[in-house]
């Protein structure tokens, strides 16, 4: 299996590609996992939409465009998750907090538990004995993919049948995936544990995997089919979302990241872009090292969006090897306003808020703007997804789509 180009053109090809099976097909198979050499039924744009090489928005239109309401309602819906998640920790982010301490202690408990340590190896080198599982794990270091139902099954083999500390499994799913996403990933990780719903997990079992792999697996006997849900403090109550920093205006540098590769969409009123410039900071995913397919994902992402934006405002682009470099490139360019796209809970904003000290020390204003889409569904994510749910169609109006 290989995915769509790093590009926008790549991701809009496929889109288009898909559309079709978008509607009621998609939710009769969506579910089904035909293995690596099969991917017609899931779109494969998970990592496009992750970087925004193409928009939450234009996966809605191009369903609906193309489907009833009531049939493309399974794809929509699964749109509205990853916006949902997203939404969720931006109003808890000492969700992500924890979670990232967490991982370092774990990561540190690797070095000094023996037993704890060849566990896990074998769990990410795939030689655990459960063939599915074993074969998954591969799948995704090879890859950077697996499949979204599987997902669930692997987190859930990982938690109750290996019984390995979930924010290890979340961490190597993250350091993997070429669409790793900070509140995708750990958020999915505590829904299968039973976090994000205190007491409701979720458990693989044989049975499903064997139908919903068509026989390609069968684990009966292997799985831990009973085990509780973990048990862990709640988080707090939601925080007010930040609100978006106001339209820029005058001479700005652009800056492109991992978190929006589509830069030349962004409402930027009256401002004149005078330079552009890309960086990533993928490695900072992870204590350990990421994967080479989310590496080469992101770097090919942000070098489409950093030479579109750079044509579409006839502007000069140039590619940075580190968030440490902004501060600087940002002077060189004389403008006073460095604007990038609002990036949400996770590794890039981290580094944002180092760039904003030090381009304040310069007498430079960082401003972040916020995507419409963001603005209207984010605010619907302080409970359970079906909150949003609810409000799906309302919000589709929002945008002009008749629902």
């Amino acid at each position: 299996m290989t995915l769509p180009a790093p590009t926008r053109a790549a991701a809009l090809a496929r889109l288009e590609a898909f559309a079709p099976a978008m509607g009621r097909a998609y939710a009769a198979t969506r579910n089904h996992d035909r293995g690596p050499g099969d991917r017609s039924n899931v779109s494969l744009l998970s990592p496009h939409v992750r970087h925004r090489l193409v928009t939450e928005e234009e996966l809605v239109a191009a369903a609906l465009a193309r489907h009833a309401p009531a049939a493309c309602a399974k794809f929509v819906e699964e749109v509205f998750w990853r916006s949902y998640w997203k939404g969720w920790l931006e109003q808890r982010p000492s969700v992500w907090t924890a979670y990232r301490a967490r991982v370092a202690e774990a990561v540190a408990g690797l070095r000094t538990e023996g037993g704890l340590r060849r566990a896990y190896e074998d769990a990410v080198s795939g030689r655990t004995g459960i063939a599915c599982f074993d074969s998954w794990a591969r799948e995704l270091v090879e890859t950077g993919y697996l499949h979204n139902h599987t997902r669930m099954w692997f987190a859930s083999i990982w938690t109750f049948t290996l019984r390995l500390p979930w924010v290890l499994g979340a961490d190597f799913t993250y350091r993997h995936f070429a669409d790793g996403d900070p509140a995708s990933n750990t958020l999915s990780w505590r829904w299968v544990a039973g976090l994000h719903t205190r007491g409701k997990h979720y458990l693989a079992r044989a049975a499903n995997i064997a139908e919903y792999t068509g026989g390609r697996f069968d684990p009966r006997g292997e799985l831990d089919e009973h085990a509780p849900p973990l048990e862990e403090e709640p988080p707090g109550p939601a925080l007010p979302l930040p609100p978006s920093d106001p339209a820029p205006e005058g001479e700005v540098a652009l800056l492109v990241t991992e978190e929006d590769c589509l830069a030349e969409t962004l409402l930027l009123g009256r401002a004149r872009v005078v330079a552009v410039a890309a960086v990533t900071c993928t490695a900072a995913r992870s204590p350990l090292p990421v994967g080479s397919v989310p590496e080469r994902f992101a770097e090919g992402a942000v070098e489409d969006g950093c030479a579109r934006a750079a044509a579409a405002f006839g502007a000069p682009a140039e590619r940075l090897e580190r968030f440490d470099a902004v501060a600087d490139w940002a002077a060189a360019s004389g403008a006073r306003t460095l604007v990038t796209a609002y990036a949400p809970v996770g590794p890039v904003a981290e580094a944002l808020d180092r760039v904003e000290q030090a381009l304040a020390a310069r007498g430079i204003r960082l401003l972040r703007v916020r995507r419409a889409w963001d603005d209207a569904v984010w605010p619907h994510a302080t409970r359970g997804f079906f909150q949003l749910k609810d409000r799906i169609p309302a919000i589709l109006r929002t945008f002009g789509r008749a629902v």
